[in-house]
């Protein structure tokens, strides 16, 4: 809910006026009436929106930018588009790395709020987006790549669950029958990630196997590793990676396996992210490109929406990838159980 001066005003019997005069300390006001207005703002939980009145005074013009990983490609580019759009409306961005550290993480909403920052972008770790409350800021937040509870923010998101299930689909079609899957364990993302891959294996009637595991090369390196040492005919034929960093990880492991890129007819590999690398390898990597630059660029707009107007309904935006089809992924070569 989005409560007014106005709504502060009818419960306190007082006009808007005297509500401006007690919240900005300014201008005579009764001490009987102060307390009703106190009194009045407290039942009703209402916050100043005082970053659309500093936007509209001029007084600041910054914008929070927190990020869950600045190693990831993904959030590189994100920040690129924010600072770009950002550029055009004349602010300036501060940039956060929380390494999805959830006591990093509070301590820069915290940070943001000392320095009375116009709004945030930011991708929140999994508890945080859980339990996000928008009347907890001063601030309006959108959120990108990780959605809260409907409702409860504005938010830019790749539509997770499809483009997971496009990847089974895919390798389902090329043969494979034994698909492994990677997925981070800190973020909505992930889950979002793995509910898409399980449903099309139930669809198909496929045994699973995933794994929750750290969002990083190192944790993939490990995972997909010890699958690797398996015999051929019961360790996975077909490898997927929840994001891009895990997606190396997994290609490092592979490498070290057969000491030369990882082909088709050994294990196929798939994931998300369409960073340069995995064009360059041979053979190239199967992903799901995310329209990165434009969930920057949209989380922008949807904050300028929300400062110029702060009772608007909440929107989330869910955004399709790009299914990129590359040489890891080629037709299996061997019959299903070999």
């Amino acid at each position: 809910m989005n409560l007014r001066i106005k709504d502060v005003a009818q419960a306190a019997g007082v006009s808007v006026t005297t509500v401006s005069r007690v919240l900005s300390n300014n201008g005579p006001v009764r001490d009987a009436v102060r307390q009703r207005v106190l009194s009045a703002i407290e039942q009703l939980g209402y916050r100043p929106n005082a970053a659309a009145r500093r936007l509209r005074s001029g007084d600041t013009a910054t914008i929070g930018l927190i990020v869950s990983d600045v190693r990831n490609p993904f959030f590189t580019e994100v920040s690129r588009a924010v600072e770009d759009a950002a550029y055009q409306q004349g602010l300036r961005v501060i940039l956060c790395n929380t390494d999805e550290n959830p006591e990093k993480e509070a301590m820069y909403l915290r940070l943001m709020e000392e320095e009375r920052v116009t709004g945030v972008i930011y991708s929140p770790t999994h508890d945080a987006a859980q339990r996000f409350k928008a009347q907890a800021y001063d601030f309006p937040v959108v959120m990108i790549d990780r959605a809260g509870p409907a409702g409860s923010a504005d938010a830019v998101v790749l539509d997770n669950r499809d483009a997971s299930a496009r990847l089974v689909e895919h390798l389902v079609e090329r043969g494979y029958r034994r698909i492994a899957g990677l997925f981070g364990n800190a973020s909505t993302t992930g889950r979002e990630r793995h509910e898409g891959f399980m449903e099309a294996l139930r669809r198909h009637d496929l045994p699973a196997q995933a794994e929750f595991v750290e969002p990083n090369p190192e944790s993939a390196l490990l995972h997909v590793g010890a699958w690797l040492a398996g015999e051929p005919g019961v360790r996975p034929d077909a490898i997927v990676a929840s994001n891009g960093l895990l997606l190396l990880g997994a290609y490092r492991a592979m490498r070290a396996k057969w000491a030369a890129s990882a082909t088709p007819s050994e294990v196929a590999l798939a994931g998300f992210d369409n960073d340069a690398w995995t064009e360059l390898v041979s053979p190239g990597v199967t992903v799901i490109a995310q329209p990165v630059y434009e969930i920057g660029k949209n989380a922008m707009q949807l904050l300028m929406q929300r400062l110029a107007d702060p009772s608007m309904s909440t929107r989330t935006l869910v955004l399709p990838g790009e299914l990129v089809i590359r040489g890891s992924t080629g037709r299996r070569a061997v019959p299903a159980g070999g």
